[in-house]
């Protein structure tokens, strides 16, 4: 093992206790935050992509673009993003992570001046890439914050402050973005007055993340004033390993690891394209007719569910064997898309929302099993997770493709997250014993 911290500074004020873990307490707050953050920008992608379907007049598919770019960062950078941590450390990592969010969000200025569609998706990218490094820090730390077998427990009530900001975040955004679109449409303008109707309209989109750039900045400087903040770092060297050693991929040779990280892919990949279409679904006809930004407010059930539930399940899973309940959880998430898509009405529409209280320990527990025992690699575990996170490209694009083959029905493109599901109960099953 090597260490790995950068400034080789005397003053750390955590300890290292025999149990492995960090005797630091006030940096749970601090790892809070950060998933309170990047909790409330993914979600926000939620409101954003029917108000962008309307200004560029989109196909599901073309919309789910937004969620394709956002989500192909994990792929892209979360190799790359555990390969900095360990050269940095967790709260320089942080930092750098930060200032990465805040250039995105200061991205989305030439989007919205230019109006077009690819920039705003440019934008996602760079803004997703610092979440990938925020996240990558985040998962390990909060499991190096304490006893190695409450982990999940711990992990779980930290994805509620997570929660926290997907609920609150949309319902912010439906009022300010949604709730500005303009009584003519997209599709009524042409040339030179479309553009300006596409500029004019987006600026909602800028303001708002101009004001979460600002807030990124407080706590990206917060952030560097606590960088001393943990006893020296261990991470595995790699310098005479591998290729595959190197970037963490051998970890998928385990079966236990191989199989979470195809299930943190389908989770998200299932929990995003619900989130993304439940605003289009929710003002069909057969469903409740709902016009946009009321629809859009309804998101807080959705993301509002898998709060509660990860409050509940961080105390829940001290008692039963997590992967019983993971099993259990992706069980009722499957019936619940059966009644939503099969029904009408409110039924219908409150059945899909309450998915979101089934997705809740999900992320949490599938992590803290899949990473169980692998110690001084953790970083390279987390990197892994991270990359399969890109699940949240692929199964919306897959998901808007097969709702544009069926003439825009939604019930039968939400087959798609619901076999998702089902792989995930088979690995609640697997790994309901300790590795």
């Amino acid at each position: 093992m090597i260490d790995t911290s950068p400034s080789g500074d005397a003053e750390t004020f955590g300890e290292e206790v025999p149990g492995g873990h960090v005797d630091a307490p006030e940096l749970r707050y601090f790892v809070f935050a950060l998933f309170f953050i990047f909790g409330g920008i993914t979600s926000l992608n939620d409101v954003i992509i029917p108000k962008l379907k309307e200004l560029f007049t989109l196909s599901f598919t073309e919309a789910m673009l937004v969620q394709f770019c956002f989500f192909t960062a994990y792929a892209v950078i979360g190799i790359p993003g555990a390969m900095l941590v360990r050269k940095l450390g967790y709260m320089r990592g942080a930092v750098v992570g930060l200032v990465v969010m805040i250039a995105g969000c200061l991205a989305f200025i030439p989007a919205s001046q230019t109006a077009y569609y690819p920039l705003f998706l440019a934008a996602y990218f760079v803004l997703a890439a610092g979440v990938v490094i925020v996240q990558v820090v985040s998962n390990p730390l909060i499991s190096l914050l304490g006893p190695r077998k409450t982990a999940s427990s711990r992990l779980t009530f930290a994805q509620a402050f997570n929660s926290l900001g997907t609920t609150l975040f949309p319902i912010a955004g439906s009022v300010l973005i949604l709730g500005s679109l303009a009584n003519v449409s997209a599709g009524e303008l042409t040339g030179a007055a479309l553009d300006t109707y596409r500029r004019q309209e987006s600026q909602a989109i800028v303001h708002g993340y101009l004001g979460i750039a600002a807030a990124l900045a407080l706590v990206a400087l917060a952030v560097w004033m606590f960088r001393n903040r943990l006893p020296v770092e261990k991470h595995e060297a790699h310098a005479s390993k591998g290729m595959l050693e190197r970037f963490g991929l051998d970890l998928l040779a385990r079966l236990r690891f191989g199989y979470g990280a195809l299930c943190i892919f389908l989770y998200v990949g299932a929990e995003v394209t619900i989130g993304s279409l439940i605003v289009n679904y929710l003002m069909q006809d057969h469903v409740m007719a709902l016009p946009e930004a009321s629809a859009g407010k309804l998101l807080g059930f959705y993301w509002g569910g898998a709060m509660v539930g990860r409050f509940l399940g961080s105390a829940v899973l001290r008692l039963i064997s997590p992967g019983k309940v993971l099993a259990f959880n992706a069980c009722a998430a499957i019936v619940l898309i059966a009644v939503s898509t099969t029904g009408t009405g409110p039924l219908a529409g409150y059945t899909l929302l309450a998915v979101g209280l089934m997705n809740s320990i999900m992320f949490p527990t599938i992590f803290s099993l899949a990473c169980e025992k692998l110690g001084t690699r953790a970083a390279d575990g987390s990197g892994i997770i991270n990359v399969a996170i890109c699940g949240g490209a692929v199964i919306p694009v897959l998901t808007g493709a097969l709702a544009d083959a069926t003439g825009g029905n939604l019930s039968i493109a939400f087959i798609i997250p619901a076999l998702c599901y089902a792989v995930i109960a088979g690995f609640g099953l697997y790994a309901r014993r300790p590795a």
